[in-house]
């Protein structure tokens, strides 16, 4: 049996468009079917241009305890560029409407390696950032998606981002400026103040259940064998109708073989800045990471990507700007 929920995330799109009434229905039934205790976290993703300070006393009363703004940027020429619809005065009108409706726990999303973009201008962002006081940063560097606005301008040619060094320093200026201001880098993209981690994606890294509703959403559970993974329907009409059918919607499902767990413990556990403990992994899979990864985490470490240290594989400050390449190696 599942051990009772400890964390709820309404996000995907843009769930602050749901009525207060509508999100405490939902976090109603999550509670009498999961077991949702009073110290659990509640997430809801916001667009700051969604939102008021009645509808986030609102969405307080209703039990949302903790808020991720996605603001991506303090510049009104970018933010129009990535198709946002917020500005950047909504954006820090949002934080200090939710901290006057209650919130003591506020995250916002930043984006970096934007086209034209200096180091320079990504440290005023930053700056921007922290003056809001926010409680928790995640701070991404842009993917092209097709279909959006870069896309299109990419498809045309026309789109020009900071080369590697330039996303590089990016990277390293984003650690810089936000632990010096007090947050920890807990996570390659994520910073928090004491306490303030986010405790729902670190489930994701630490490979524990979580199950996802609604359309496109993602469920994993660690049972049976070594896990097993499965989405439901993007499409809206297929998930409603299929749910109005009583039956589950979920497809694509995966079940892990042991090797995959293995690899997904790697590439996702050292995400985390703590890194994996070498006797977890044993106690798990019933082989030391000697056996299974020795040449490939000695080869890491000599080329000063991984660093081993009281029991722990952590990644170094280089291994956390090539990360990608790091966990290549455990495929």
């Amino acid at each position: 049996p599942l051990s009772p929920a400890t964390t709820l995330y309404l996000g995907g799109g843009t769930p602050s468009l749901l009525s207060p009434a509508a999100v405490e229905r939902i976090i109603g039934a999550a509670a009498r079917c999961y077991g949702l205790g009073p110290g659990a976290e509640i997430t809801l993703e916001a667009n700051p241009g969604t939102v008021t300070f009645q509808r986030l006393a609102d969405f307080r009363s209703a039990g949302v305890n903790r808020l991720s703004l996605g603001v991506q940027s303090f510049d009104d020429g970018m933010l129009a560029l990535l198709g946002r619809l917020h500005t950047a005065r909504q954006a820090r009108e949002a934080v200090a409407a939710a901290r006057r409706a209650g919130f003591d726990n506020i995250g916002i999303d930043l984006i970096h390696s934007l086209p034209g973009q200096t180091p320079d201008q990504w440290r005023e962002q930053l700056a921007c950032a922290v003056a809001l006081t926010p409680d928790h940063v995640s701070a991404y560097g842009l993917t092209v998606e097709e279909g959006t606005p870069f896309g299109v301008m990419e498809e045309r040619g026309v789109l020009v981002l900071p080369d590697e060094e330039g996303s590089a320093l990016m990277f390293e200026a984003t650690a810089a400026v936000l632990v010096s201001a007090g947050f920890e880098h807990y996570e390659i993209a994520n910073f928090a103040r004491p306490l303030r981690r986010s405790r729902h994606n670190q489930a994701y890294w630490l490979r524990r259940n979580y199950l996802g509703f609604g359309a496109g959403a993602h469920s994993f559970l660690r049972v049976p064998a070594f896990g097993v993974r499965w989405k439901n329907p993007d499409d809206l009409e297929l998930y409603h109708d299929t749910l109005a059918a009583a039956e589950l919607p979920g497809e694509a499902e995966s079940a892990l073989s042991r090797a995959d767990a293995m690899a997904e413990y790697f590439f996702l556990g050292l995400r985390l800045l703590d890194g994996v403990r070498e006797e977890d992994f044993a106690r798990e899979f019933g082989d030391t990471v000697k056996n299974v990864y020795g040449c490939e985490v000695d080869r890491l470490c000599s080329a000063e990507l991984l660093v081993r240290g009281g029991g722990r594989l952590k990644l170094t400050p280089r291994g956390t700007i090539l990360a990608n390449r790091v966990f290549a190696s455990f495929l």
